[in-house]
């Protein structure tokens, strides 16, 4: 959606390796946006996108107008059902249907062979894999690692909303991810403990109000009570720093 950072140009890079063509989009999706959220003040900056863009020798630029992809008297949406109804979408209950409608359309006018997401929006991703395999799109999704900052802050776009005290104490959703981590890796298995130790730490900071913290199997995002050795999941946060909600995960694999 536009106001790119390393996150967006990390993508770049990889999708530079696989093709032999580039394209990247930016459309600030409407229906993805509930009536209460930022959509207005959403940072855009199309400029410093396309040096950027041109910086990485992308081959084109898919820049369209939202009444080109919803012209008057658009009617139809993609719902995708059981993956979408917890962590983003109990809080954005709209928001995975804008997300895979629009999806969908920049699929059906590009072709790609690839696409390329970050796994900061974890959740985004699996819901593309579901409505890609179910709808049997000849598309291959490739996730891409989250890059952060040197003090660990996942990047994102709203980064930019935070003040300078906000900014600090934001690194504790990283904070409490490697906490959690460091609990897996010494054989806890109680996800509820692992969640209450991860509150506790965050609720230390003043300008924080967790949304959610979850636990979910990563092929599936089913929310899991007890973690099993062997498998691979994601750890969750949504959380608001004063007015700011930003997301994070960590990626998790129990090996003892």
């Amino acid at each position: 959606m536009g106001a790119l950072h390393e996150g967006h140009l990390s993508l770049v890079k990889r999708s530079k390796e696989l093709c032999d063509i580039t394209i990247v989009s930016i459309f600030i999706n409407p229906t993805q946006f509930s009536p209460s959220e930022d959509l207005d003040q959403y940072p855009r900056d199309l400029q410093k996108d396309k040096t950027l863009l041109l910086n990485e020798s992308v081959d084109f630029l898919f820049c369209p107008d939202a009444d080109e992809i919803y012209p008057k008297n658009f009617q139809t949406y993609v719902n995708v059902e059981h993956v979408t109804k917890e962590m983003e979408g109990e809080f954005r209950p709209t928001h995975f249907r804008g997300v895979t409608t629009v999806v969908n359309i920049l699929f059906n006018c590009v072709n790609p062979a690839y696409a390329f997401f970050g796994q900061k929006d974890a959740q985004q991703a699996a819901v593309i894999k579901q409505m890609v395999n179910d709808l049997k799109i000849p598309v291959s999704i490739i996730v891409c690692p989250i890059i952060r900052e040197s003090d660990g802050l996942a990047m994102s776009s709203r980064n930019i909303y935070l003040s300078e005290t906000e900014r600090r104490e934001a690194v504790v959703l990283y904070k409490a991810l490697q906490m959690a981590k460091k609990m897996i890796n010494k054989r806890e298995k109680k996800v509820s403990f692992i969640i209450a130790e991860m509150i506790s730490m965050i609720n230390e900071v003043n300008l924080a109000a967790v949304d959610y913290i979850k636990i979910v199997e990563a092929g599936s995002f089913d929310i899991v009570d007890v973690l099993e050795k062997g498998s691979e999941y994601y750890i969750l946060i949504a959380c608001k720093i004063g007015a700011t909600r930003l997301i994070d995960n960590e990626l998790i694999k129990v090996v003892r």
